[in-house]
């Protein structure tokens, strides 16, 4: 595979492709090639896969690891990787890479991708990698950047449909709620005698054992959610759909064809050919999408998710005005439900809250608390409630968070 084109002075590159042509792969090495870099990646089980990498090339004191989970930065590191949210943009290194761009689409994380495309630079080179399928938004919204779309290294082809029983090594099933995933775990591990089980509700360590047992081939079986779409590198043959409909945060849809693409294109590594199919009873995929998913053939990206970066602190009131702010760009499109967002506009009618964030330090402050994750998975006003009470003690006083506290959560 030829290196893509780039002068590497300020240059900027668009790796566009189906799955499996190593755009990752080799913005890794490139990002290696420059003194310092920083890589941006969907998933914090991709992050940690590259983060090992990297750190088997040029060790454990040059590469920081950053995301919502796990933060290992050494005291000075030359390579930043992170999940996309965990970037720490702010920092000047000579590389900058933004993998699965095409995820400025998506409804809650969309806005972080577009923000990264248009804002995230490298010093002397910055790669955008993502599907094909965003080409005429990059070189409408980024027109500097040079457009290098890859092929598929290997071919994808459908086997219909399949049953539990007849699943093949190396196969990965793929449901979309976790009592699913762990029921066809179970049905799995009766028939097979076992299977890896991926989750992001799972621990880093126990998510990367699982994989590991995978990879290993301890088990000859993996049942996952759609994350495994997002460019984990898993030797897969066949992946098989459980089902067709997911809730994306706001209500329950079929699948776009070009996710199903994302998720069935990690069948197939390097110059082995992969396959998909839909698991019993499901009905087979129709014969337009085999088509679309054989062909890579999907629709350009139309819209994509915004929302204003250049941000007000010097008020709760002029924080929220300015994150309100409509984009002036036709494709792109205001964020409607941010999770943030909204933890902000809850804290903001607490007198407490309000009462403390009297300066433009304790306003960034309180933006900072209110964009971290519920990771525990709790009711809403149980986050909101750990949120109020850890900026508190942020802003308060004695500015520090209370041990006991903290170990209670």
């Amino acid at each position: 595979m030829p290196p893509l084109a780039h002068d590497g002075l300020n240059s900027i590159v668009a790796a566009l492709g189906p799955t499996n042509t190593g755009k990752t792969h080799h913005a890794v090495a490139r990002m290696l090639e420059h003194p310092t870099g920083m890589i941006g990646l969907p998933l914090r089980l991709l992050a940690r896969e590259v983060y090992d990498r990297v750190t088997a090339q040029v060790g454990e004191r040059s590469v920081a690891l950053i995301t919502g989970e796990e933060r290992r930065v050494p005291p000075r590191p030359k390579y930043f990787v992170c999940t996309t949210e965990a970037m720490p943009v702010d920092r000047d290194v000579d590389f900058v890479a933004v993998d699965e761009v095409q995820l400025a689409e998506h409804p809650q994380r969309g806005h972080v991708f577009t923000g990264r495309m248009l804002h995230a630079r490298g010093v002397r080179e910055t790669w955008l990698m993502g599907a094909e399928t965003m080409r005429d938004r990059i070189r409408e919204l980024v027109p500097t950047a040079t457009v290098e779309v890859r092929p598929r290294l290997s071919r994808l082809a459908s086997a219909g449909r399949i049953s539990i029983k007849a699943l093949p090594a190396r196969s990965a099933v793929v449901a979309f709620s976790t009592a699913q995933v762990y029921e066809l775990a179970d049905r799995i591990q009766r028939i097979h005698g076992g299977a890896a089980v991926v989750l992001g509700a799972l621990s880093p360590r126990t998510r990367n054992a699982q994989v590991a047992m995978y990879q290993a081939g301890e088990v000859r079986h993996m049942v996952a959610t759609d994350a495994i779409g997002m460019g984990l590198n898993m030797n897969v043959d066949l992946v098989a759909f459980a089902g067709l409909r997911k809730f994306d945060g706001q209500r329950e849809r079929m699948l776009e064809t070009s996710e199903l693409a994302q998720i069935a294109g990690r069948a197939g590594r390097y110059m082995n050919d992969g396959a998909f199919a839909t698991l019993a009873p499901l009905p087979a995929l129709g014969p337009e999408t085999v088509f679309a998913l054989e062909n890579h053939a999907f629709p350009q990206v139309r819209r994509l998710f915004w929302r204003n970066q250049d941000l007000d602190t010097s008020s709760i009131d002029g924080l929220i005005a300015s994150l309100r702010q409509r984009p002036r760009h036709a494709s792109l499109r205001q964020v409607e439900q941010a999770e943030d967002h909204e933890a902000l506009m809850e804290l903001a009618g607490r007198p407490e809250v309000r009462r403390l964030a009297s300066s433009p330090e304790r306003v960034r402050l309180l933006w900072d608390v209110c964009q971290i994750p519920d990771f525990r998975q709790l009711l809403l006003e149980s986050h909101l409630r750990f949120l109020s009470d850890l900026y508190q003690q942020l802003a308060g006083h004695r500015a520090v968070v209370d041990v006991d506290w903290m170990a209670r959560q």
